[in-house]
């Protein structure tokens, strides 16, 4: 098996090689954790100390991947470079792009494993159970009311 991969510098080739025999010698020693690269490690154990070291120079964001940043920076530039090739829906990141397309194919891939709810959103389905679970997270700031949804407070 070979690929096109081109590099003139020797240590990426080595790392890019390590892809290919599914090698990966950095370990997180908090969890089973493992990656192909240093820089790999060194962003995953982030999740553990939360740190956030990329901050947002135009509101209080910060975010521990420089990628969650650029994302970000999208809310204050309204920029939507990820478009549905089903409709002229645009998106400032894939991951609601994703979630977008969902609605063309009519599926609804979130199920519910106490009754027969099904939805398009894994959120409305975080929802959904909170009626089996009793779960309401959201207190009213005017009395001792719990909602299931932020939404059922106004």
């Amino acid at each position: 098996d070979s690929c096109d991969y081109r590099t003139t510098v020797s240590g990426n080739l080595k790392t890019h090689m390590r892809t290919h025999a599914r090698e990966k010698p950095y370990a997180c020693s908090r969890c089973d954790y493992r990656s192909v690269q240093s820089g790999g490690l060194t962003s995953h154990m982030r999740t553990h100390t939360r740190e956030k070291p990329y901050a947002c120079d135009r509101c209080d964001y910060s975010a521990s991947h420089s990628q969650s940043l650029q994302t970000h920076m999208r809310t204050h530039t309204g920029e939507k470079p990820y478009a549905c090739d089903c409709c002229k829906s645009r998106f400032s990141n894939q991951a609601d792009l994703k979630k977008h397309k969902i609605i063309h194919t009519g599926g609804k891939p979130y199920e519910c494993d106490s009754c027969d709810y099904k939805t398009v959103r894994e959120e409305h389905l975080k929802e959904h159970i909170r009626t089996h679970t009793g779960e309401r997270p959201y207190p009213c700031d005017s009395c001792d009311y719990k909602a299931i949804t932020k939404g059922a407070l106004t």
